[in-house]
């Protein structure tokens, strides 16, 4: 099993940044993929980013490339999404995922609002 715990989020005005972490723990040998997902209220959770555990292939939807950029610490199994230019559509919850021998493993969330 792998535990996952956000941290990170906050208030911030349009045009600020905030810093994401995702810390990985338990069974993380097996972890392949890292991805943050994001969810705003009354819509479907959707894809932000995504990224090989092995920090190769970052891959960003459209609506972040160029704002938001994806990092890892390995000596912290720490994954983490800077997020420079928010928007007031960024406001979501954001969730951090990871595959581990092909089980999907979610985070708690942390909660992302930006104010205009």
């Amino acid at each position: 099993q792998v535990q996952l715990a956000e941290s990170g989020g906050g208030l911030v005005q349009v045009g600020g940044s905030l810093r994401l972490s995702c810390a990985a723990s338990g069974r993380t040998d097996g972890i392949y993929n890292m991805a943050w997902y994001r969810q705003a209220p009354g819509k479907e959770r959707e894809f932000v980013a995504s990224i090989r555990w092995s920090g190769s292939s970052p891959y960003y939807a459209d609506s972040v490339k160029g704002r938001f950029t994806m990092s890892r610490d390995n000596a912290k199994n720490t994954l983490y999404l800077q997020m420079n230019s928010l928007k007031p559509e960024d406001k979501a919850i954001y969730y951090c995922k990871a595959r581990n021998f092909g089980v999907d493993y979610w985070g708690q969330g942390t909660q992302v609002t930006v104010s205009s």
